[in-house]
């Protein structure tokens, strides 16, 4: 049987190519394709160097019959058969150091593989990605001690389904980059229950904001996180600040009163509500109004003004008997039309001052420091479930404890403390089980 790892896509085969290709299967070998190949590894047994065929239109992919293999420098390679060692430094790696120079650089493309990396699951690629925001990390630490503050301001904007986030963000964006600031957007976009596939819609509804140079719109579906954020979100913002953007937007899925994660990763929490949003009873209501740094109603224009105005008193009144957050701020509630731009630079001065009098007292920064633990126990938490599904004992039971519940046989309570029992008293796993659970 013959395996073939390609790193990228390649020509048509030739018949040569074919032809070595069963003759590597007569000798049980295996073949390795790379467009773009570096230094090959020599492992044990006779090397073919001589058995190489090569196409035209600037393709040299190499062909290695026997037990030679080839790595490549783009982001492929970092699941290259020859990058197997587990005590391997990856931040030296050629394809994460081409990633690394290309965000600092302020590269677009560079910035969007980025992005795919830390979003994907494929265990190389996450150590990679892992390696990759250690260096932007130290990058930033760098520019912040040489400019005494944090080189980009995090906004987080939700809302309900409906209040015109996009509209709102294409206006808003559009001011800022023609003040001369560069803009990202981390648009959220929610995955089907069913088939777990996203529209990643939302940036069609920012046309003029995605024609801008100075601008990244970047859409990334839920997968099934809750919270109306990625799990990924938070690496994603680390790396379009390390990319020299200064203000950074993310527009959360349309959620709900209990859903506010993204508090938990930004410096500045943004409530959009249309108008006839609610009383002032749904103002007072605990939940996402509570941790609100600024209220905005949109669409205060047209028709819908008198009832814009009505609830801007509404969500003023209520606030006041909210406890505030911070000992330097209270949350203010404003009106803006994102069709006519009106209240947009009001919008962000009322940001602006946020930002200058958080930092100025010392909260911004232990802010992040606080949603840094934060997100360490959230991980560690996903993290937890995967291996406890994994775990060999628990999958020998799981499939009959889930039946005994569906049939009304056991609570759900009692069955996950009997799997829980089964995780907590089972031995560790041999290298063999632990090996193939990486492989997973």
């Amino acid at each position: 049987m013959i395996r073939c790892i390609f790193s990228r896509k390649v020509p048509k085969l030739s018949p040569s190519v074919i032809s070595q290709m069963l003759r590597a299967d007569r000798y049980g070998t295996s073949v390795y394709f790379s467009t773009d190949p570096c230094q090959p590894v020599r492992a044990s047994g006779r090397t073919t160097s001589n058995r190489i065929s090569r196409w035209g239109n600037n393709h040299s992919p190499a062909l290695s019959v026997g037990k030679i293999r080839y790595c490549t420098q783009s982001a492929e390679a970092l699941v290259s058969p020859c990058l197997q060692d587990p005590k391997e430094n990856l931040s030296q790696h050629p394809a994460v150091q081409r990633l690394f120079k290309g965000l600092v650089e302020g590269q677009r493309a560079s910035l969007a593989e980025s992005i795919t990396l830390v979003e994907s699951v494929h265990r190389r690629k996450r150590a990679a990605a892992e390696a990759l925001l250690q260096l932007v990390l130290e990058h930033l630490q760098q520019k912040r001690v040489k400019w005494k503050k944090p080189s980009a301001f995090r906004i987080g904007l939700t809302g309900p389904p409906g209040a015109g986030k996009s509209t709102f963000i294409e206006a808003f964006g559009k001011f800022l980059t023609d003040s001369g600031h560069k803009v990202a957007v981390l648009a959220v976009d929610p995955s089907s229950s069913t088939t777990g596939g996203s529209l990643l819609g939302d940036k069609t509804r920012m046309p003029e904001l995605s024609r801008d140079m100075n601008a990244y719109i970047r859409p990334s579906p839920t997968s099934g996180t809750l919270g109306g954020v990625n799990r990924r979100t938070n690496e994603a913002i680390v790396l379009c600040e390390g990319a020299g953007y200064d203000v950074i937007l993310v527009e959360t899925v349309g959620v709900g009163q209990s859903e506010f994660v993204v508090a938990d990763m930004v410096d500045m929490f943004v409530l959009l509500v249309p108008p006839a949003g609610g009383d002032e009873l749904q103002g007072l209501k605990k939940g996402i109004v509570e941790v609100a740094d600024l209220v905005v109603v949109n669409k205060a224009d047209g028709d819908l003004l008198p009832a814009a105005r009505r609830i801007q008193a509404e969500y003023t009144s209520a606030l006041k008997f909210v406890r505030p957050r911070s000992q330097v701020w209270r949350p203010r509630v404003i009106r803006v039309s994102s069709l006519t731009k009106e209240g947009i630079p009001k919008a962000w001065d009322r940001m602006t001052g946020f930002r200058s009098k958080t930092w100025n007292s010392g909260e911004l920064d232990m802010k992040r420091r606080r949603q840094h633990r934060v997100w360490m126990w959230n991980h560690i938490q996903d993290s937890m479930i995967k291996l406890f599904r994994q775990h060999p004992r628990v999958q020998r039971s799981i499939d009959a404890m889930e039946g005994r519940v569906m049939r009304g046989e056991v609570t759900p309570g009692a069955a996950a403390d009997a799997l829980l029992r089964e995780f907590q008293k089972s031995p560790k796993t041999s290298n063999a089980e632990q090996i193939k659970q990486d492989e997973l």
